[in-house]
């Protein structure tokens, strides 16, 4: 019999792993101690181990290798397996060479330009939101300011007294040929009501997001740090972006939190 330390070190695996795999089912001691606790296994268990951790390194959970190890190595069956790993390793690769790009591209902006984003940049999807919402149009930028502010008073004013019915206000900004479509609200599962529409903005299955701190009086650049993003990671958008008022309390705005979403696609 082999002692747990002796049989994890033939096995390159910690004792910690050892003792996980035995609490799955996966790879159980020939002998445990009743008294001491201790782990013994068998020596024709390192089959059954490096078995296990040839899947682990191919990338199979435990679960997947559970099953290959139960019903018996079927060439058929490990070749499918294999097949679905390798579109997995596909795609973190390509994922991980679009992120070696941007970390290149950061660099050269650092080293050769003394250059650094005011607004650190993500991308993530984005849920869908159903809001209790105004729309309207202004036929230039600096309008919204004298509208955003109205609309979310007026629907606060309906729906206020209801509970966390105020805890998520958005405001959704799309160029039409008239000039800005705004939409303002707040997430909300209620019923309609006099006073606002229902509007439901799509989920988007990327967006391009930056937190804003402080003052709307400086969001613009904020917003070109997105776009410029936008375009350097060979992005282009993908609908109307959106305002997130994480914070938004203080009279001269000067402790407001603000996420800026842009859904993008793949140019």
């Amino acid at each position: 019999m082999l002692s747990i330390g002796a049989f994890a070190q033939i096995g390159q695996v910690t004792h910690r792993m050892l003792r996980h795999w035995d609490t799955a089912g996966l790879l159980v001691p020939a002998h445990v101690d009743e008294f001491s606790g201790y782990r013994s296994y068998d020596p024709r268990q390192l089959e059954r181990l490096h078995r296990i951790v040839a899947l682990r390194q191919l990338g199979f959970g435990l679960d997947d290798i559970s099953s290959i190890l139960d019903q018996g190595v079927d060439a058929d069956r490990i070749a499918a397996l294999l097949r679905i790993r390798r579109a997995e390793v596909e795609q973190e690769h390509r994922i991980a060479a679009a992120r070696l790009v941007d970390v290149e591209r950061r660099l050269h902006l650092i080293e050769r330009e003394n250059h650094m984003s005011r607004i650190e940049i993500i991308e993530k999807p984005l849920p869908a939101v159903r809001l209790a919402a105004i729309r309207t149009v202004v036929a230039d930028q600096p309008e919204v300011a004298g509208v955003v502010g109205p609309a979310f008073d007026a629907i606060a004013e309906i729906i206020g007294g209801e509970s966390g019915a105020l805890a998520t206000p958005i405001a959704q900004y799309g160029s039409i040929d008239d000039g800005l479509e705004v939409v303002i609200g707040y997430e909300y599962g209620g019923p309609v009501q006099d006073g606002f529409e229902i509007i439901e903005l799509p989920a988007a299955e990327a967006a391009v997001c930056g937190i804003h701190l402080g003052s709307m009086e400086r969001i613009a650049e904020s917003w070109h740090a997105i776009h410029s993003e936008t375009l350097a990671r060979d992005l282009e958008l993908a609908g109307p972006c959106r305002e997130l008022y994480v914070r938004a309390i203080s009279e001269d705005q000067s402790d407001w939190v603000t996420e800026l979403q842009q859904p993008v696609r793949r140019a």
